[in-house]
């Protein structure tokens, strides 16, 4: 008599959990597009405000064992359709340890671009887009590039903003000022979306690009510190709705979100970093185009290999 009365019970108690449960799923999934919609009210304009994208096919293979490159190329195109790329890294993540890595290479890197001949590395992304760009790590670094995303300098300082309203500490060594449209005085301090652009896209100092190319390094490692952060989790949709129309991607949603997931359970894991020409692999020279940077190609790429690498698949070689 007593078991029977207790099944009603039981039965309300999973109809009312059902019901939390739903209201719950309706309520994150309608906050997500009321934010959404405010980042991209804050975004306004972008260069790829209408999600077409004028770049030839990308053909990068699937990720093999978890292992994910992406390419990420910082345009300035000044107006024009497509200008050379301003900044190349791959940034590197494992889905099985949460590691993420990021590999720069310098711009003025010379190199053999596919049906193009030797030119600078930045090149490849004016003839072709992020495919050729593709073709050309692959030809010269044997390295395999699964997705890209080209983002926009305009749409930087609004996605650094939401990602980090408080900014980011840095410590500037002299005075930042000449091509960056404004100045930047010495000393530890906090730099928001617009200086933080200009700290990481100066280059008129001694080190010259190799200085910025550190600095882009830091501000990436200290930008992936404050996305695995619960501020960031709860300004997602917002941020991808203001960074939308200012990034052209291939990355699928769910990839991003398996990222975005995995970088928060190894939030400890500092994220490594590493320049390619790396230390002693290479020339400053003089060429028909200009000055480049003729490197030792067989260094290089073991380097980058190596770096990419797993620390599983090293100790198995």
């Amino acid at each position: 008599m007593e078991s029977r009365q207790k099944k009603p019970t039981t039965r309300k108690w999973l109809r009312n959990l059902f019901i939390f449960f739903t209201l719950l799923i309706i309520a994150v999934g309608s906050y997500s597009i009321v934010q959404y919609n405010k980042g991209l009210s804050v975004a306004k304009e972008g260069p790829y405000k209408d999600d077409g994208t004028t770049f030839e096919p990308f053909e990068g293979p699937e990720p093999q064992f978890g292992e994910i490159n992406i390419l990420l190329i910082g345009s300035d195109s000044r107006g024009d359709d497509r200008g050379n790329s301003d900044t190349l890294m791959i940034a590197h993540y494992n889905q099985n340890t949460h590691e993420m890595k990021i590999a720069s290479i310098m711009r003025d890197t010379y190199v053999d671009i596919p049906d193009h001949g030797k030119h600078k590395i930045n090149a490849a992304f004016a003839f072709g887009g992020p495919e050729l760009l593709r073709k050309t790590i692959k030809q010269n670094f044997d390295i395999d590039i699964n997705y890209y995303a080209v983002i926009g300098f305009d749409g930087f300082p609004k996605i650094v903003d939401v990602l980090a309203p408080n900014g980011i500490e840095v410590d500037i060594p002299y005075e930042m000022s000449y091509g960056i449209g404004m100045t930047l005085h010495p000393g530890k301090q906090v730099l928001h979306g617009k200086e933080l652009l200009g700290y990481v896209r100066f280059r008129q100092d001694r080190l010259s690009d190799f200085g910025r190319v550190g600095r882009q390094q830091e501000v990436m490692s200290k930008l992936k510190e404050q996305a695995v952060s619960i501020h960031s989790l709860v300004n997602l949709p917002k941020m991808l709705g203001i960074a939308d129309p200012y990034i052209d991607t291939n990355v699928e949603t769910g990839t991003l979100l398996a990222i975005g997931k995995g970088l928060i359970a190894g939030k400890s894991k500092q994220m490594e970093t590493v320049r390619i020409p790396i230390e002693d692999s290479f020339v400053n020279e003089r060429v028909d185009i200009g000055a480049v940077l003729s490197i030792d190609i067989d260094k290089n790429k073991q380097a980058l290999k190596e770096f990419l690498s797993s620390s599983e698949e090293l100790a198995s070689q």
